[in-house]
């Protein structure tokens, strides 16, 4: 009997070893993928990404998609997964017991200092990246100005100029090169275990680039519609002047005049 005690007794202590041991393999694994530093290898030996967050432009700020609690919480869920299946487990040598008086692994393994130190690793892992992913967010300010300010109000200061069509093309060229600044930022942006995809934020940034070209462009467009029209009217009138008959010196005079303003209005176009 004392034998079978002793034979039962060793499988338990088996079984609660290989129980430790898979669970410290898991949530070691987690602790590696998760919070493991990179080896500083630029050609892909470092910390590879565990997250997919995607960057989004939403009500005029910079958001996570999922957000960096929501990671933190499925990084808790998933650790919490791996301790709580070893309750369906139970000790040996219980059948004789109630169903709800037999105890399981779980309770020995919870309290093992390594598996509570891993734990509590792991439930604080992503506040390690805040302050960079912060950091990271923030390098979207600078394209702020886009919506917070008027377009109608910066286009009425930039009308108290009597901007020439230089301006316009002056200005209308910023705005490309702020859509080519935007089309270099990279598409994925590693900090520790997460990737930050920049696609969507970059798709957001590039409408608004367009609706300010496109308001320029606009204002530009009705300008030179209205100056055409009224160097066509002009145009019009000059040459009802050169089409009167030439009869002597002053009307001779006049056609000649007439023609003097037609070059002048074919340099001023020109210019």
């Amino acid at each position: 009997m004392e034998d079978i005690i002793r034979l039962s007794k060793y499988y338990n202590w088996s079984m609660y070893q290989a129980l430790l041991h898979a669970t410290k393999y898991s949530l070691n694994q987690m602790k590696e993928r998760i919070c493991g530093r990179s080896s500083g290898s630029k050609k892909g030996g470092g910390l590879k990404p565990f997250f997919e967050v995607e960057v989004f432009l939403e009500e005029n700020k910079t958001v996570l998609k999922p957000s960096l609690d929501e990671v933190q919480h499925s990084i808790n869920k998933a650790a919490s997964a791996v301790l709580k299946s070893t309750k369906k487990v139970q000790n040996w040598n219980q059948k004789d017991l109630p169903e709800d008086d037999r105890k399981p692994f779980y309770t020995w393994i919870a309290r093992d200092k390594e598996i509570v130190k891993v734990i509590l690793l792991l439930t604080g892992s992503i506040q390690g990246t805040r302050n960079n992913v912060i950091k990271f967010q923030a390098s979207f300010d600078k394209f702020s100005w886009l919506w917070k300010k008027g377009m109608d109000q910066e286009l009425k200061d930039f009308n108290k100029k009597i901007p020439t069509l230089e301006d316009y093309e002056n200005k209308l060229r910023q705005f490309e090169e702020l859509a080519q600044e935007v089309n270099e930022i990279d598409g994925h942006h590693q900090i520790g275990a997460l990737s930050l995809k920049t696609d969507k934020v970059k798709d957001s940034l590039l409408e608004w680039i367009e609706k300010w070209k496109y308001r320029f462009s606009k204002d530009l467009h009705k300008k030179a519609k209205t100056l055409l029209e009224s160097l066509m009217d002009e145009l019009k009138q000059i040459q009802l002047k050169i089409d009167k008959e030439v009869v002597d010196i002053d009307s001779l005079g006049s056609v000649m005049f007439a023609l003097e303003e037609i070059r002048k209005k074919q340099s001023d176009f020109a210019h």
